[in-house]
């Protein structure tokens, strides 16, 4: 049977690209491997390599052609013996076909080719404890986290009017990630203003604009680059109200996509939890969920104080129960059980509590009852709710993407240490990502990273120790 050509994605996030070229005619004869088109966005061009052997039976989009949505068929291969009459008997290949039904819908985004299996397992549903910031007989809504992002930016900034983002692509091109879609139409170009590509200076001009009294939102593309702005973050905001003994404040939000995604390779799939999280002077937010997401981000706008709001590209397509309520805020600085348990706390925040949520759902398979705290704000730290949590299980895992030296999972632990010490049956356990630059090969990223089986493993040892 033909085999189709699916449109590829540069990452887990792109929606489109142009069929800039084909490099391969119909009738030629193609081998596993060869790169038969490439396709443009504007962030990246990447080839297309075919992945079965046979002839180039029928091109179906021709080159030149824009905004060609993932996973529509480009052209078909004809295996030896097959004709065009069987054209129409084409299908995808079973890689393709599994891609296509787990593509997370979401905008197009800035890195390389997407690989050919998940980095991350999807994420687990699991039924949570009532969220105490929720009134009950609150009415939800189903939205993704890219969404509720955009809502609570929106929500803002027409209670506000000295609340304005800016960044790199986040007017015309309504956000990298399609986070700040439709914000350029309804506040404008004042209050939603494109930059160049220098975050040194744009950092500065936000921290400049915040000490006179302004509440920026700085959008970074992904928190890698915010490497080039780390004395605006740090040197100035952070440090601006200790150092002017309280007379000057810095009202401001740093955003955007912190650690892994998928196959952007090492410099671009680093975790920044463990930097900010050590400076005084910042506070630090990771959350998980929709609703955190959105109600965090509105108090990060209306904090005081420099806010570092630490996103998740492989989380922006996921979609969870937002409140509609018309002042959603939870407060920051408060850790929140999602899970009750009785055997072992397993600890997380952000991406990482994909892994610690589906571990819990296959430890519940063996009579464990794990307990999952997600911490939401690295700085300030929730002891209280955490050594709470350990008193009562007398166990803990933390789970976390970043590398476990001076991690965040070591503070934690740290702390439990301190202020536990005298429940704990076990020594805590840490699951974190390997102490190695992210490869950019899909099955070494893979193993680069955490996994729900290792957690589940380290919550057993800590059990049956």
């Amino acid at each position: 049977m033909p085999i189709q050509v699916l449109m590829p994605a540069l990452s887990p996030t792109m929606e489109k690209g142009n069929l800039a070229k084909w490099l391969k005619k119909e009738g030629e004869t193609i081998k596993s491997g060869d790169v038969i088109a490439e396709i443009e966005t504007d962030k990246a061009t990447m080839e297309v390599e075919a992945t079965d052997e046979g002839t180039l039976g029928k091109i179906l989009i021709p080159e030149g052609t824009a905004d060609v949505a993932v996973n529509t068929p480009i052209a078909t291969i004809l295996a030896d013996g097959e004709s065009a009459a069987d054209l129409a008997k084409a299908s995808a290949p079973a890689r393709q076909q599994k891609a296509a039904e787990s593509a997370p819908p979401a905008a197009e985004a800035k890195s390389a080719p997407a690989p050919k299996e998940e980095a991350v397992p999807a994420a687990p549903k699991a039924v949570a404890e009532p969220d105490p910031e929720v009134p009950a007989g609150t009415e939800m809504v189903t939205m993704t986290i890219r969404d509720a992002l955009r809502d609570a930016m929106a929500e803002e900034m027409r209670r506000d009017p000295d609340v304005f983002l800016m960044g790199e692509e986040v007017a015309e091109y309504q956000g990298a990630y399609k986070v700040s879609q439709g914000l350029l139409q309804e506040f404008g170009a004042k209050r939603v203003i494109d930059t160049p590509i220098t975050e040194h200076g744009f950092a500065g001009i936000g921290v400049g604009a915040a000490m006179t009294g302004l509440k920026p939102i700085v959008e970074f593309m992904t928190f890698n680059f915010a490497m080039q702005a780390i004395d605006q973050i740090i040197n100035s905001a952070a440090k601006t109200l200790y150092m002017s003994g309280g007379q000057m404040g810095c009202s401001i939000v740093f955003r955007g996509p912190n650690g892994a995604a998928a196959r952007v390779a090492a410099q671009h799939s680093q975790d920044y939890s463990a930097w900010y999280s050590q400076v005084p002077g910042l506070k630090v937010v990771a959350p998980f969920s929709a609703a955190d997401y959105k109600g965090l981000l509105k108090a990060a706008i209306r904090d005081p104080n420099p806010v570092i709001f630490l996103e998740n590209e492989v989380l922006y397509g996921h979609s969870g129960e937002v409140p509609k309520l018309d002042n959603f805020v939870i407060p920051i600085g408060k850790a929140r059980v999602v899970r009750s348990g009785a055997h072992v706390s397993i600890i997380s925040w952000s991406n990482g509590m994909t892994y610690a949520l589906k571990a819990a759902d296959e430890l519940a398979k063996e009579g464990i009852e794990a307990e999952v705290v997600d911490v939401r704000t690295l700085r300030p730290l929730d002891t209280d709710t955490i050594v709470a949590s350990v008193m009562k299980t007398g166990r803990a895992v933390t789970v976390e993407e970043g590398w476990q030296q001076s991690g965040v999972g070591a503070e934690i632990a740290a702390r439990i240490m301190e202020h536990a010490f005298d429940y704990l049956d076990a020594p805590v356990a840490r699951v974190s990502g390997k102490d190695v630059p992210m490869p950019y090969a899909a099955n070494l990223e893979k193993l680069a990273l955490p996994s729900a089986a290792e957690v589940v493993a380290a919550a057993k040892a800590v059990c049956y120790r």
